[in-house]
């Protein structure tokens, strides 16, 4: 997460808090005038901003990047998001809360003197003409999957969704957060990643909003971009990677064809040994899609360009969205999640990067309760009917935060915890 030091809070909407810094002692809002110029004299004096979202203040630091407003970022320092206040945009849930917590520090490295990320990446971003595609749809063997020393591709699509902070949700972003939206903040969360030595952002293909009139202009784009992946003789191949909404897989003439929204003139060719693991890896997430209208599903996946002009996918993950395109994993996620957002609240969803299923991650965080902001945790019933998933005490009592826990086989949903604002005023209405 970025806090632009001309700016205030990237992307296209309304944050919940308004972030405040202090700079050679005086206080600097986001978003006023003289913000920018406080920054760029700090950078030039090596100090460090202190975030206000809490009293004694936290300390950031300001990195100098290519692309951004001014020419400098103010950023919240690496292993410190938890530490913030719940509604400021510079927080995030405890990293044992969720998958990234396993991950960051090794398969995710930020150096604040550069602000640039690393990113290890457990597939290959490029491919020897004559070899076979990788053995798992997804990425996630067992092996991956136990390890946090490189990210599986489901893992970078969590990452991103994360940074481009897809992930939160507050009741001022109903109606605002189309494609359009998303694709603009994928976008600029992949600047200044590095990952196998490239930039992401260069690899990375997010589809445009599809305009009729605009078609033409909108494939030279496409196809330009495409140009790094076309196969050439004697030589590998490098791979991209596309990140869309699905809106079909089906049987081609040769293999299969996965059609991807705002792409209406261009499907991705699929073998058919990749559309077989798709079934058995991803029945769930293909089932969840299948049951309602409103689950939406987007795709990750590396691709190459034949030489003819047709892109073939290698490798691919799937996940589950809602409508605000917050990340389900099961119909017990999208029960609380829908009631989350039907109900107005404030929360940041958890993904589960490399995790195994049957460890312990937090559904979600509230953020319109205080700090710590509580953890909501799903408990879904273990094989042998009795156990839980792994760690769910030890990533509770880790995270020093309250805990609201579901067990959807044998109970409703409990009552969620009633917000700050709502219970202030109760409180008022009784005294």
């Amino acid at each position: 997460m970025k806090v632009l030091a001309g700016g205030g809070h990237q992307g296209d909407e309304p944050s919940g808090h308004g972030a405040a810094y202090l700079i050679g002692g005086q206080r600097f809002e986001a978003g006023t005038p003289r913000l920018a110029d406080a920054v760029a004299e700090a950078h030039g004096a090596r100090q460090r901003p202190r975030c206000l979202c809490l009293a004694e203040g936290i300390e950031m630091y300001i990195a100098r990047l290519a692309g951004a407003q001014d020419g400098y970022v103010v950023k919240r320092m690496p292993g410190t998001g938890s530490q913030h206040a719940p509604d400021c945009p510079a927080y995030e849930p405890p990293p044992e809360a969720t998958g990234l917590g396993q991950v960051l520090g090794s398969a995710i490295s930020e150096d604040p003197a550069t602000g640039e990320t690393t990113l290890k990446l457990d597939f290959p971003l490029s491919k020897i003409a004559g070899r076979s595609a990788a053995p798992a749809a997804g990425g996630e063997s067992d092996s991956v999957a136990s390890s946090g020393t490189r990210l599986s591709l489901r893992a970078l699509l969590h990452y991103l969704w994360d940074q481009a902070e897809l992930t939160r949700w507050h009741p001022g972003f109903a109606g605002k957060r189309s494609w359009g939206t998303v694709r603009g903040h994928l976008l600029r969360a992949a600047e200044h990643k590095i990952a196998r030595g490239d930039a992401l952002r260069g690899r990375l293909y997010v589809p445009e909003m599809f305009s009729v009139e605009e078609r033409a202009a909108i494939n030279a784009r496409r196809l330009a971009q495409w140009q790094h992946a076309v196969a050439a003789p004697s030589r590998p191949q490098q791979l991209m990677l596309l990140i869309g909404e699905v809106k079909e897989i089906l049987p081609a003439r040769y293999g299969y064809r996965c059609v991807i929204k705002h792409v209406p003139d261009q499907a991705f060719a699929i073998d058919e040994p990749l559309y077989r693991r798709l079934g058995r890896r991803f029945d769930a997430e293909l089932a969840l899609w299948g049951s309602a209208n409103s689950v939406h599903m987007v795709t990750i996946a590396t691709f190459g360009v034949s030489e003819a002009g047709i892109p073939a996918i290698a490798e691919m993950s799937l996940m589950p969205v809602t409508p605000q395109w917050l990340p389900i994993e099961d119909s017990f996620e999208r029960q609380l999640v829908e009631r989350l957002v039907a109900q107005g609240r404030s929360f940041i969803k958890g993904l589960r990067y490399n995790l195994r299923r049957d460890q312990c991650l937090a559904t979600a965080t509230l953020t319109d309760m205080g700090s710590p902001g509580p953890l909501l945790f799903i408990v879904p019933r273990g094989l042998d009917g009795t156990s839980e998933p792994e760690g769910l005490h030890d990533v509770i009592g880790r995270c020093e935060a309250p805990a609201w826990t579901w067990r959807p086989t044998s109970e409703g949903m409990p009552q969620l915890p009633t917000p700050t604002r709502l219970r202030l005023e109760t409180d008022m209405k009784t005294t």
